[in-house]
């Protein structure tokens, strides 16, 4: 099978059961953010990230292809009704990951500025990715129906991958750099 269809050479992709539509559409605008959040999770995992956020991490991966495949098929019926969906447990799995690290952590006195390790300093993008998604998510959802359980998903995502973060750089001692507030 060949990677290049030519089909998306003049700015249309397709959804599922052929539906064509601008490349710039908000659904394909939302599935492209959740795929570069993947992929910055992908990045953060090639650079060291500690247990269990690595066994968490591999799971959320997994996750972000069944919501980029749920977007694809907005019709739960005939051909879309066969397309994979987030099972309504993965949100509540995602808030127990949170409690989890976060009994691992120090208790948060202020704001963070994004960074520490490569592995923290990525999932800190992978984050601000995320929480773009979420925004078109929510413009998406001005014009058509979007499943519950992926707001909340990805609303719990953004959250989960802060404390991963911190994780990430607690585990080795890194120390975090608080947000240095100023007055004028």
């Amino acid at each position: 099978m060949k990677i290049y269809t030519r089909h998306g050479d003049t700015g249309e992709t397709g959804l599922w059961a052929g539906v064509r539509v601008p490349k710039d559409n908000p659904r394909v605008e939302v599935i492209g953010a959740i795929d570069e959040c993947n992929a910055a999770i992908g990045l953060a995992l090639a650079d060291g990230v500690p247990t269990p956020a690595d066994r968490i991490l591999a799971e959320v991966q997994a996750d972000l292809f069944t919501l980029g495949s749920d977007l694809m098929a907005p019709d739960h019926s005939g051909p879309g009704a066969a397309v994979p969906r987030l099972a309504q447990g993965r949100t509540a799995a995602i808030e127990q990951a949170i409690d989890e690290v976060e009994g691992l952590l120090p208790q948060l006195r202020s704001f963070i500025i994004p960074g520490g390790t490569k592995g923290a300093a990525g999932l800190h993008l992978a984050r601000a990715v995320c929480r773009r998604a979420e925004r078109q998510l929510t413009t998406l959802a001005r014009t058509e129906p979007v499943p519950d359980q992926v707001r909340a998903y990805l609303n719990r995502l953004s959250d989960l991958l802060f404390v991963l973060a911190r994780l990430a750089n607690h585990a080795v001692g890194r120390p975090e750099t608080g947000w240095p507030t100023r007055t004028t």
